[in-house]
């Protein structure tokens, strides 16, 4: 513009009739490669606009001077990107003389991370029913997204009834409340129970279980050494093997999961949540 000042770099000296060769552009550059030191050396966050998508990655332009983020400096919800697209990245390695800019995705998550567990930390404690919804699904439980913390919801805390597997109660995206019921604080972990936000069925047949009673119940499943039998809602009794091979020979049958028995009660511990069956007579049929 008329009348404005602008910088210039002189990269050729003068011809013979006084003139010099003069690039604003390279003068545009070095500011640029002084402010992107200045990020780096402050580990700023930045955003940049995506300019070409690469093997192994992505180009983003950055008042011309070009950086690259490799795949694996992407988070998970950043690996699929467009040509125009704005991204937050910090610097991971600058080096002007070779004309190299390295970028991170993942370290500007992680930094972000680091901060939300630090506030999710800082606010729970054992005991607090909170909110949370369930992100992944294993063998062994679920976790369950708290305030922005994965927590591990184990698989003997999702129910009172017995579970086979976390997906038979649960699935990804479902909203639950759950009870904080362990935090350590050096290992970074939060464990829940789903069960403890239900009454305790064991206080249940406390009032109305004694022993001698004989009570129907469902077998759930049978291991070697006997079947467990839920004689009440999330309750479940333990029928020991002789007592099940007994009554399966007399009565020439294979007792499975489902069937429904009628079983005496000769054991029950309410505080370690034990009972214990026999048969009452060796001709009780199966209820059908």
């Amino acid at each position: 513009d008329k009348g404005s000042e602008y910088e210039f770099l002189i990269t050729q000296d003068s011809d013979e009739n006084g003139k010099f060769t003069l690039s604003y552009k390279k003068v545009h550059l070095a500011h640029t490669w002084e402010e992107l030191a200045k990020v780096k050396e402050a580990d700023e966050t930045i955003s940049v606009t995506i300019s070409q998508i690469v093997k192994g990655g992505l180009i983003a332009d950055i008042s011309g001077v070009q950086g690259f983020i490799p795949q694996g400096q992407l988070c998970a919800r950043e690996t699929i990107c467009n040509v125009g697209d704005k991204i937050d990245v910090k610097i991971l390695t600058l080096d002007k003389a070779q004309n190299n800019l390295i970028l991170s995705n993942r370290k500007v998550f992680e930094t972000n991370m680091a901060e939300t567990r630090k506030n999710v930390f800082a606010q729970i404690e054992v005991g607090q029913i909170v909110k949370g919804e369930v992100v992944r699904i294993t063998d062994f439980g679920a976790f369950v997204n708290i305030g922005g913390v994965d927590c591990l919801l184990p698989l003997s805390q999702i129910s009172w009834k017995w579970v086979e597997h976390p997906t038979d109660l649960l699935k990804v995206g479902q909203e639950i409340n759950v009870e904080i019921i362990d935090v350590d604080y050096d290992k970074q972990r939060i464990s829940l129970s789903l069960k403890n936000t239900e009454p305790d069925p064991w206080l249940k047949a406390e009032e109305e279980l004694k022993e001698g009673d004989i009570k129907e119940g469902v077998i759930t499943r049978i291991k070697t050494f006997g079947a467990f039998v839920e004689v009440l809602p999330g309750v479940e009794a333990l029928l020991p093997q002789s007592a099940l091979a007994e009554y399966q020979n007399q009565n020439n049958c294979i007792l499975k999961n489902g069937d429904t028995i009628n079983a005496n009660i000769i054991k029950f511990n309410p505080k370690d949540k034990r009972i214990s069956l026999c048969m009452p007579t060796a001709d009780t049929p199966v209820a059908e």
